[in-house]
C-alpha cells in the first residue's frame, strides 16, 4: 500500500498541472498566454536597458548582404571564376552581377562602422550612456554598426528576432544588451522608444519595413520628432520615388522633409546634432 501511495504521489508532483505557472514553459507558450508573452517582451528589455543606464539610442538599419570589403572581394572573385568556367550558365551570370552590386556597396559597411564609432566615442563618456547604437543584431550593416561601437569600447544593443532560419547575434553586441524577440511589433517598439535618430543604410524588404514603419509614425505624429537619415541618396532615390508620391497628392509636400540624406558618417552626425 505504501508503494502504491508513493507512486500516486509521484504522479501528482510530476503532473504539469502541479508546476508553478512561472516555470511551466508548456503553459506559457499556449495561444491563450500570448498577451502575457507580449507583456514580458515589452518589460524585459525595458527593465534591463534602464538598469544599464541607457538614456537614449540611435537606431541603425540596413541590409544583411552588405559585407566587409575583403568578404565582398572574395565573393566577387568566386563568382567571376564560376561564370568564366560556365559562360552559358545564366544563373552563374546572374550571381556575378549580384556579386558586383554587393561589392560596389561594401563602402556602406565601412561608413556604418565609422558612424557608430564616431557617435559612441562622442556620447558615451564620463559614465554617460546616451545615443547608444542599436541594431537588429544580425550580420551586414547591423554587424558593422555594433562593431564600430565595439572598436571604441562602447556599449551597443542588438535586438534579434526568432526566424524560421536561425538568426544568430553578431559578436560585437554588448552581451548584457543583446535581446531576442518573438514578436516583430514589440521589437519595433523597442527600436523607437529611446531613439534620437534613425540611420537607414541600403537594404531589402526588412529595411524597407522598418523605414516605412517609422515614417508613418512620424507622419501622423505618433512618435518623437527625430531625424530619419537615408544613407546613399542614389540608392534610395531608385528604390523609393518620394517626390512621385507628393506629386500624386498621396503625401503632403512637407512630408518629404521627414527624410534627410547622408553620404558619410560625419554628415549623418551633423544632421543629428542640428536636430538636438
Amino acid at each position: 500500500m505504501a508503494v502504491e501511495n508513493n507512486e500516486r504521489l509521484q504522479k501528482i508532483v510530476d503532473s504539469p498541472s502541479y508546476r508553478l505557472a512561472e516555470t511551466d514553459t508548456g503553459f506559457l507558450t499556449r495561444p491563450e498566454l500570448r498577451p502575457v508573452r507580449m507583456q514580458l517582451e515589452l518589460l524585459k528589455p525595458e527593465m534591463i536597458l534602464t538598469e544599464n543606464g541607457v538614456e537614449s539610442t540611435i537606431v541603425v538599419f540596413g541590409g544583411t548582404q552588405i559585407i566587409p570589403r575583403d568578404e565582398a572581394e572574395a565573393a566577387l572573385a568566386a563568382a567571376k571564376e564560376k561564370a568564366s568556367a560556365n559562360p552559358s550558365d545564366k544563373s552563374a551570370a546572374r550571381e556575378l552581377q549580384r556579386a558586383e552590386s554587393r561589392h560596389a556597396k561594401c563602402h556602406f559597411y565601412d561608413e556604418a562602422r565609422n558612424f557608430a564609432k564616431l557617435v559612441s566615442s562622442t556620447c558615451q563618456i564620463d559614465g554617460k550612456c546616451e545615443h547608444v547604437i542599436v541594431t537588429g543584431g544580425g550580420p551586414g550593416i547591423m554587424e558593422a554598426a555594433n562593431r564600430g561601437a565595439h572598436d571604441v569600447d562602447a556599449k551597443s544593443i542588438g535586438l534579434n528576432i526568432t526566424l524560421p532560419h536561425e538568426q544568430a547575434p553578431n559578436e560585437y553586441i554588448t552581451p548584457e544588451l543583446c535581446f531576442q524577440f518573438h514578436y516583430f511589433a514589440l521589437r519595433k517598439m523597442h527600436f523607437l522608444l529611446r531613439a534620437k535618430a534613425l540611420v537607414i543604410f541600403p537594404g531589402g524588404f526588412g529595411t524597407l519595413d522598418e523605414l516605412f514603419d517609422a515614417l508613418t509614425l512620424r507622419q501622423v505624429g505618433r512618435m518623437q520628432e527625430i531625424p530619419i537619415i537615408l544613407f546613399g541618396r542614389e540608392y534610395w532615390e531608385k528604390v523609393v520615388d518620394f517626390q512621385f508620391l507628393a506629386d500624386e497628392g498621396v503625401v503632403r509636400d512637407e512630408h518629404l522633409d521627414l527624410v534627410d540624406y547622408a553620404e558619410t558618417a560625419e554628415e549623418a552626425w551633423k544632421i543629428i546634432q542640428r536636430s538636438a
